[in-house]
């Protein structure tokens, strides 16, 4: 099956362009003029997804999006099933509340990826910003399963409100990594920024380089984690190459104890 391709046509304004309708659920029972004339959002009017992107091929569940296409927002939301391949950078809000399928960015990620998600593969070739896997403000749970992969630096809040899910950082992560998470597993390959995993309640946060943590979280052992073997095994598969501190000894903090204390950081020792 063939992919729809949607090239981005010359942006009219620098408002960002709102596309739920991007989706392959969507795409895969639709013919190339019902794509086009599927809604987006311009501000406070409605567009044809044909006014901003030439497309080519149909009914298919495997989408390529090619242009400057850092300002459109909300791609492959909810989406179940299929493949969206963004060969640039991509807006706020993509893979969010997604449950299947696989989204592949190739360049950066802007706020709010795979919020909220609860299953599927999101891998980002650049840098991811600010809330990755977490939650919406005002929600209870952030990503409650599936995959993100991040292969360069991410913002704040990254993973706040986990709940359940695998969230990998091959660069470093501003403050508040895994805040308030209840359980899931963040592994991070860089520098963390201040207040790693504060309020915590359940979950998982690996750190291959030292971490200044909070006053709330108490030295447990060091030991060699056997679960580690099996994710960096898994990892491997998916072509994430670890580093040499995966294969280690591991320092485990137990925390945040100002709330339930039963969430874990491991850091490579």
């Amino acid at each position: 099956m063939s992919p729809v391709v949607l090239r981005m046509k010359a942006a009219p304004t620098n408002i960002p362009l709102e596309a739920e309708s991007i989706s392959p659920d969507l795409f895969v029972q639709r013919s190339q003029g019902e794509i086009e004339s599927m809604p987006v959002a311009l501000g406070n009017e409605t567009y044809r997804l044909g006014d901003f992107f030439t497309v080519e091929g149909e009914r298919s569940d495997e989408i390529v999006l090619e242009g400057c296409t850092e300002r459109v927002k909300w791609v492959g939301s909810g989406m179940t099933r299929g493949r969206i391949v963004i060969r640039g950078d991509v807006g706020m809000h993509a893979g969010s509340y997604m449950q299947g399928g696989e989204i592949l960015v190739e360049g950066n990620a802007d706020d709010f990826l795979g919020v909220e998600m609860q299953g599927g593969l999101i891998r980002v070739k650049g840098n991811a910003r600010h809330r990755v896997g977490a939650a919406y403000r005002g929600s209870k749970y952030g990503m409650q399963g599936g995959t993100i992969l991040v292969d360069g630096n991410v913002g704040h809040e990254v993973g706040a409100y986990m709940r359940r899910g695998l969230l990998v950082i091959k660069g470093n992560a501003e403050d508040f990594l895994g805040a308030m998470m209840m359980t899931g597993t963040i592994c991070l390959f860089g520098q963390a920024g201040i207040r790693t995993g504060g309020g915590m309640q359940k979950g998982t946060i690996v750190c291959m380089r030292p971490v200044d943590l909070l006053p709330t979280f108490a030295y447990d052992c060091t030991y060699a984690p056997v679960f580690l073997r099996i994710l960096f095994k898994e990892l491997k598969r998916l072509g994430v190459a670890c580093p040499a501190q995966a294969d280690g000894l591991f320092r485990r903090y137990h925390g945040d104890i100002a709330d339930v204390g039963k969430g874990e950081i491991l850091i490579a020792a």
